[in-house]
């Protein structure tokens, strides 16, 4: 219970990773509010979680300023305040594999605005409410595609580690620490939407721990980058992927 009295917001937790992470951080005592831009789950997700602890849901398109800014309005008002900001929201299950070349630009647009922007407006709507509380912390989810030059989700996570070690510096003096996670493969259905049971075994198998991660393991990850433990850690990228790229 060491996030006890304090407020988390989880982007994209209505299901998989985003999922995992909120019912984590209820079981760690945070009270947390699940921004999804898909109500039906999102409320879904509120629902199942009920027991664990306070969670409430918020509707949000985080590619979109104005949506994103009444999200963290709302999160504050009802819950006190803004501690923790998780950036998982992404459109990653069921994604185009085009090349960058080929790729519709309306596309490239909506993917980037999604899965890059998306965390800076979060970051800068939650901004207000999370100074002065002690502890205020962002993560960031990026991947493990970000060093593998595979196209349009390489770019983008790449882009977002770019963010998080920027901001890292901008935060800091306003006492806010960013880090984020790059997750390898983890078992989630947007995974199996996303990549051919060929690939993915392929891949495994070149891991040097030969599995799929799970939203549990990334969790724990999650707990420690916001935690007082990491009171000195700030504009990190860590790695939870059983190996499947290893930075000197």
């Amino acid at each position: 219970m060491q996030f006890a009295n304090k407020v988390a917001i989880v982007t994209g937790g209505a299901q998989g990773i985003g999922y995992g992470y909120a019912e984590r951080l209820l079981e760690e005592g945070a009270a947390v509010a699940i921004v999804d831009i898909a109500e039906e789950k999102g409320k879904a997700a509120v629902e199942a979680l009920s027991a664990k602890g306070k969670v409430i849901f918020v509707r949000a398109d985080v590619s979109d300023e104005a949506s994103v800014k009444s999200m963290a309005d709302t999160v504050a008002a009802q819950l006190g305040g803004i501690d923790f900001l998780v950036n998982n929201a992404a459109l990653f299950g069921g994604m185009r594999i085009e090349g960058m070349l080929d790729m519709d630009l309306a596309y490239y647009h909506k993917f980037m605005a999604i899965n890059v922007h998306g965390s800076l407006l979060c970051i800068r709507a939650c901004l207000p409410h999370m100074m002065g509380r002690p502890g205020a912390a962002v993560v960031n989810q990026t991947s493990t595609a970000a060093w593998m030059n595979a196209g349009i989700y390489s770019v983008a996570k790449l882009a977002l580690n770019g963010l998080t070690t920027s901001l890292a510096r901008e935060l800091g003096p306003r006492g806010i620490r960013i880090n984020a996670i790059a997750p390898g493969p983890t078992k989630t259905e947007a995974l199996s939407t996303t990549v051919d049971d060929q690939t993915l075994n392929a891949m495994v198998g070149m891991m040097p721990i030969a599995r799929l991660g799970t939203p549990a393991d990334l969790a724990r990850g999650l707990v420690f980058l916001l935690s007082d433990e990491a009171s000195w850690i700030t504009g990190h990228i860590l790695n939870i992927d059983g190996g499947n790229f290893m930075r000197p």
